[in-house]
């Protein structure tokens, strides 16, 4: 998975924002998020998203699988992320 073409993301103090440069919408990420969309964007993978929330947070697998997967699901959906 990586950011599909025409898929801005700028890091703030409190995540990150993704920006839909052809429909002009965007999606205000959290610290968590930044974590999972910065490994797909490095081209890294589902389970390295996972192994990182595992790294920076205290959470489970089973908890970091789950929210890595809700999320890469929801950015799917709204097309800015490739499979």
């Amino acid at each position: 998975m990586k950011l599909r073409q025409g898929v801005a993301m700028t890091t703030t103090e409190y995540g990150a924002v993704l920006l839909d440069e052809r429909s002009g919408s965007y999606w205000q990420l959290n610290e968590c998020g930044t974590v999972v969309v910065e490994a797909l964007a490095q081209g890294r993978g589902r389970d390295a998203a996972v192994e990182r929330l595992l790294e920076e947070y205290d959470v489970g697998r089973a908890e970091a699988e789950a929210d890595v997967a809700e999320l890469t699901g929801r950015l799917v959906e709204a097309e800015l992320l490739a499979p």
